[in-house]
């Protein structure tokens, strides 16, 4: 059953194009990522499906309901929830505000003990570092504290943006199999990441975009095999 759908919307930053009639679906309980190179449009798309830009043409489905035409705060109280590239923390707040920051939505906020603890069952460092303030925290700790923020508000879809983005390799493997963790668990997934090979590893569906346009799509082992994927973003 479709939960996201993208019917052809165009966007611009000012007088600049970056999306180009746009399409794309995401299923109940899949996860499905986005690559492409820097500039493809990947992160402008993220910001549009979560209202923080407004497409110029198209539309954006969610659960059914038209979100092009609403307000961020009434897309994140209808499940749609965007854990942005950079992590963007409250760095002179503890872990404990900056997770029960996330879970005030009405949907969430009544929820928000058993959502902690939760987060806290996913990521036991961070039960460990709750007085902790978060700019105390290291790269990888920081992204646990950013997508367990986004799991306090009871995500239908959770958009998580560069995830492993300036990690070390073994924190990039854990962030992969808390995604997978977080997927296994009933939320649906879209993942935009540079890494390619982790993020089609874990995806039941990928779409390769290239200067603003769906340049592939299909299931993610098929787009792992393809000769176009293996040389420009496996580097085979």
């Amino acid at each position: 059953m479709s939960l996201l759908d993208i019917r052809g919307i165009d966007v611009f930053y000012g007088d600049v194009q970056v999306v180009y009639d746009l399409s794309l679906t995401v299923n109940e309980g899949e996860v499905v990522s986005i690559i492409g190179g820097n500039g493809a449009g990947k992160s402008t798309l993220l910001r549009t499906i979560s209202g923080l830009l407004k497409p110029a043409g198209g539309e954006i489905l969610f659960d059914g309901q038209p979100m092009h035409t609403r307000l961020p705060e009434e897309i994140v109280e209808a499940g749609l929830i965007h854990v942005p590239e950079g992590r963007r923390l409250f760095s002179l707040m503890s872990v404990a505000d900056n997770l029960i920051v996330g879970g005030h939505n009405k949907r969430a906020y009544p929820h928000v003990p058993q959502n902690l603890a939760k987060v806290y069952e996913m990521f036991p460092r961070l039960q460990e570092r709750a007085a902790q303030l978060a700019m105390t925290l290291s790269g990888g700790e920081q992204q646990m504290v950013a997508i367990g923020r986004g799991l306090m508000a009871m995500p239908k879809l959770l958009m998580l943006d560069e995830p492993s983005l300036g990690l070390a390799p073994l924190l990039i493997q854990e962030i992969f199999r808390t995604v997978r963790m977080i997927a296994d668990l009933g939320t649906t997934v879209l993942l935009v990441e540079q890494d390619v090979r982790h993020s089609l590893s874990l995806s039941d569906r990928g779409y390769v975009l290239e200067h603003g346009r769906v340049a592939m799509e299909g299931d993610a082992k098929e787009l792992m095999d393809n000769p176009h994927i293996k040389t420009a973003y496996l580097g085979i």
